[in-house]
């Protein structure tokens, strides 16, 4: 009998919801950053706080946006090819000085995949060792940088084109490196 009331109690806790809209740690990264800038560069710039303001901002910066924040904007319809439009969500109540967090928590409500966007972890080009990175990261840092690297065919190809690069485009890490 007792066994049974500690597993009715049980139960009833798991049922009893929490704080179910509030993002945990590390959640909604793409758009709580992308929006938190976009905010920023709104206050910034001294613009006047109105929807319509805020919406044409909001393109603005989606046309220019690339990767994840692309991907977010594509998300909430602020992108021309995008198939659904809930920009409005995002403009109005930042508008109304709403904490980006919030309206990320709405937009998750909305469209889950907003949330599941995070960013691409940076490598340490000073430390990394280019030769046991896979040739698709190998092409990331070059198309990152706006390269390509025409004619590559084998890992060591992309590895020289980046070692060629690098003081370039990373010159900080090209000093600290001693392989190149």
């Amino acid at each position: 009998m007792l066994t049974l009331s500690g597993l009715s109690v049980a139960l009833a806790l798991a049922l009893v919801p929490g704080p179910a809209g509030a993002l945990r740690d590390g959640e909604c990264e793409v758009c709580v950053t992308f929006l938190g800038k976009l905010y920023q560069s709104l206050k910034d710039n001294n613009v006047d706080f109105k929807s319509d303001n805020v919406e044409k901002a909001l393109m603005e910066s989606c046309k220019d946006a690339k990767g994840k924040e692309n991907r977010f904007c594509y998300y909430i319809g602020a992108t021309i090819d995008a198939a659904t439009k809930i920009s409005k969500e995002v403009s109005t109540p930042l508008s109304y000085h709403v904490p980006v967090e919030k309206i990320c928590e709405k937009l998750k409500k909305k469209d889950s995949q907003i949330c599941e966007l995070r960013y691409d972890k940076q490598l340490d080009l000073s430390t990394v060792d280019l030769k046991k990175l896979k040739v698709k990261d190998l092409k990331k840092i070059l198309e990152e940088w706006g390269e390509s690297c025409k004619g590559c065919a084998e890992k060591s190809d992309f590895i020289r084109k980046i070692s060629e690069l690098m003081p370039k485009y990373a010159p900080a890490a090209a000093r600290v490196r001693t392989d190149l």
